[in-house]
């Protein structure tokens, strides 16, 4: 969790550089090598030290961004498996959907084609979704169907 903190303290272009360093040096090293907590949190102080030097113009056989791409995979296996993030619930995907379109509850009806009842008993899991409003919520929301269907 710390990384996402240090990584959001730098430029997007950064970011990017970082996420393609990953995969980059994510390939030869498929093997996974298990590291300790004490060895996870030594190693976000060292990324944390190698973001302030590499960029996006230092050259990919340089011995500090090969060390960042070598740690930062170790690193990110290391989160993926003691803090693994879960497919969201379909309610607060809904919910995080309606607040970046600015609708209410009302809106949310029209848009899918039902009673803002409804909607409302949707969203406090009073009722289950149907497979038509499924497909409504997938189409007009652009709900991923995996975490509808979860």
């Amino acid at each position: 969790m710390l990384i996402i903190f240090y990584i959001r303290k730098f430029s997007f272009n950064l970011l990017e550089h970082i996420l393609n360093t990953i995969e980059v040096f994510a390939r030869p090293y498929k093997e996974i090598i298990m590291i300790s907590e004490k060895q996870h949190d030594a190693y976000l102080l060292r990324i944390k030290d190698l973001l302030k030097v590499v960029n996006n113009s230092t050259p990919a056989d340089d011995p500090r961004n090969i060390e960042l791409g070598k740690i930062s995979v170790l690193v990110a296996e290391y989160q993926e498996e003691h803090f693994p993030i879960g497919v969201p619930a379909l309610v607060d995907v809904i919910k995080l959907r309606m607040e970046e379109k600015g609708l209410k509850q009302k809106d949310l009806a029209e848009l899918l084609g039902t009673t803002t009842s409804r909607i409302s008993e949707y969203i406090r899991g009073k009722r289950e979704i149907t497979l038509h409003m499924a497909k409504q919520i997938h189409k007009k929301l652009d709900i991923d169907a995996s975490i509808i269907l979860q």
